[in-house]
């Protein structure tokens, strides 16, 4: 019984923590679904952070890749929440939602659900934990925190390539007071009051599962091994520093 309940309070943990974070502490649990949309190459500009300390708490702002751990994160915050923006898939997820969806719309094989309502979080937790693939790109706002997201689907993954435009960090916006979300984002930077962060992926390896000849089962079920680059900036001083990850 209490292996059981720590194996839960585990698995809830990493569910709260950024595959960044993880990553950089040597965590490969639940973060598989992450680099799914990857090839073998180099990935420039992702999860980036762009964090202002203010007097109240902080201003960060993320690319796209942070949508999930934030929606998540701020969800557990509250009981009920005033929602709004859409949800993201291959599938129609309004055959799924505990919750109003207001309409939905289609192109190229995304279906994408409006969400406009007002539920309880646990409602979309469950929708999360079903289907974590999905992107929650929903924007609300609660006590200590106001979060606000593009609700539009964010761009495929390409390989870097030499004219690359310099990426921004203005996907995600939130202002919080929560440590918690801070210390994730910021976990070995936190005594700075203004930094930067940009993140290059480098996918050296895909191994691939054997006796599998599905395509979609391939890609899905495929190990990316490589590194996790971040380079971050405070003032003038650059700091750069990578981890390896298996996922």
């Amino acid at each position: 019984m209490i292996k059981e309940r720590i194996y839960i309070l585990n698995f809830a943990f990493f569910k709260m923590q950024s595959a960044i974070n993880k990553i950089f502490l040597g965590i490969n649990e639940g973060i598989h679904d992450e680099f799914i949309k990857y090839s073998k190459g180099v990935f420039a500009s992702k999860y980036l952070v762009d964090a202002k300390k203010k007097k109240d708490g902080w201003k960060i702002k993320t690319s796209n890749e942070f949508t999930n751990f934030l929606v998540r994160s701020c969800l557990e915050k509250v009981k009920e929440v005033e929602v709004t923006g859409a949800i993201i898939a291959t599938f129609d997820v309004s055959k799924e939602a505990e919750f109003p969806i207001t309409g939905m719309k289609q192109f190229m094989g995304i279906k994408q659900a409006i969400v406009n309502t007002k539920t309880t979080s646990d409602k979309i937790i469950r929708l999360m934990d079903r289907f974590p693939r999905a992107f929650y790109a929903l924007s609300f706002a609660g006590e200590g925190f106001k979060l606000k997201i593009k609700a539009k689907a964010p761009k495929s993954a390409k390989p870097s390539t030499s004219g690359d435009k310099e990426a921004k960090a203005e996907f995600c916006a939130i202002e919080t007071s929560d440590q918690g979300i801070v210390k994730d984002l910021l976990f070995d930077c936190l005594d700075a009051g203004e930094v930067t962060i940009n993140h290059q992926l480098v996918i050296e390896q895909i191994i691939l599962p054997k006796n599998e000849k599905d395509p979609v089962k391939l890609r899905e079920n495929a190990i990316r091994k490589g590194k996790m680059i971040r380079v971050l900036k405070i003032g003038e001083k650059e700091i750069k520093k990578e981890a390896a990850f298996e996922a």
